[in-house]
């Protein structure tokens, strides 16, 4: 069985990762440049797949609030992505939700970036 929760307390560098299956809550917010981008999402892609495998075909929305990433995070939300597209197709409702600052056009464009390339669907929210 694995954990109900994965909860990481962001940093300067680091993103705050706030999964809860029972909440039904799934966010992503601050900013995403760690050091070691690999190390840091493999835990989030490894909670999220066992998730899939639990079975509970619960829906998905996946919030997204990043304020900045750079480009090996931007790889690794990309296989967040995938992971979704995945868990999408084992029959739950996925839904990115997508929060930009306002007048933000860069990351109002990488998500609509990232929209073009997964079969998933995407809402978008100026804050």
């Amino acid at each position: 069985m694995f954990p109900e929760k994965l909860e990481i307390i962001g940093s300067q560098d680091t993103p705050n990762v706030n999964f809860d299956k029972d909440l039904k809550i799934f966010k992503l917010s601050g900013r995403s440049f760690p050091a070691d981008a690999d190390e840091f999402y493999q835990p989030l892609l490894k909670w999220l797949n066992d998730f899939k495998e639990s079975g509970t075909k619960e829906p998905v929305n996946f919030e997204v609030s990043l304020e900045y990433f750079n480009t090996a995070s931007a790889k690794l939300l990309l296989d967040i992505f995938f992971k979704l597209e995945d868990i999408k197709e084992a029959g739950f409702d996925t839904k990115i939700l997508w929060s930009y600052l306002e007048d933000d056009e860069d990351m109002q464009e990488a998500g609509e970036e990232f929209e073009d390339i997964v079969e998933l669907d995407f809402e978008f929210k100026e804050i």
